[in-house]
């Protein structure tokens, strides 16, 4: 049979298209990040915004893994769905996601496990398309890994228990990575920004997912089951970086938010 690639839909736009300066701008977010004492985490919540935005904050989160990344075989890589609306988390047939880095393998068997065992979980190409949350994640695993396979979730209306039942089932041990992509707070002003952003930043970090409501972060979906399961399991979050849009010089009177946890 066969095999299909997607191709990348927002590489030249939100992240450099060229193998060379991608690689590059990459590695440096990840020798820039603060966070080497950091044990490497189960699971992290990291942005997904163009890299000159968002690209840091990511690599604030992303850099904890490198200590256990030859111990990872699988990436659960779960996002919002910015395109279109629907009810349910979906899956892509692709064998492949293409970035200029190369291609990543797509763990097949268990999305097709997953579309076979839950009724929440369907085949959408649609849903993937032209969706940026989680190709942008891509790079960041590419430059940390260099043989494994990634389970990628556009998630698009679903609640904390849903979200968080199929967490649990693709658990694993230290061979599974859980990835969240969310950006925070949009569109409001610098200060009011900072505030909302630090409010949904504690309740992540307390795993209060009952606190992360509707324009706290476009990825409130994907988070809530991550904490939901997180409470359950007795894990602890930390936040590891906060910053907006406006703190890279984008004007401050209509910034993104974009947050880095990580879960233990």
């Amino acid at each position: 049979m066969e095999q299909t690639v997607r191709p990348p839909a927002v590489s030249g736009l939100f992240y450099p298209a060229e193998r060379g300066v991608l690689q590059q701008q990459v590695a440096g977010f990840l020798e820039k990040a603060g966070t080497d004492n950091v044990a490497p985490p189960k699971a992290l919540i990291a942005p997904h915004a163009g890299y000159p935005f968002s690209g840091a904050v990511a690599g604030e989160a992303y850099a904890t893994v490198r200590t256990m990344a030859d111990r990872i075989e699988r990436v659960i890589l779960l996002g919002p769905s910015h395109r279109i609306p629907f009810r349910g988390i979906a899956a892509s047939s692709a064998d492949y996601f293409a970035t200029p880095m190369g291609n990543v393998r797509v763990d097949q068997a268990t999305q097709a496990d997953l579309v076979a065992q839950r009724s929440d979980v369907v085949y959408r190409e649609d849903a993937h398309e032209r969706e940026h949350g989680l190709e942008v994640h891509l790079p960041f695993l590419q430059a940390l890994m260099d043989d494994f396979s990634v389970v990628p979730l556009v998630v698009g209306d679903a609640t904390p228990e849903e979200v968080g039942t199929l967490l649990d089932s693709l658990w694993g041990g230290p061979e599974t990575l859980i990835a969240i992509s969310s950006d925070l707070s949009h569109f409001m002003d610098y200060d009011s920004a900072v505030r909302r952003d630090r409010a949904t930043s504690e309740a992540i970090e307390n795993l209060a997912w009952e606190k992360v409501r509707d324009g706290d972060a476009c990825g409130r979906h994907p988070i809530n089951g991550l904490l939901w399961l997180a409470r359950q399991k007795g894990l602890e979050g930390r936040i590891l970086d906060l910053r907006n849009s406006g703190d890279a010089g984008a004007p401050r009177d209509s910034v993104v938010g974009y947050g880095a946890y990580v879960f233990h």
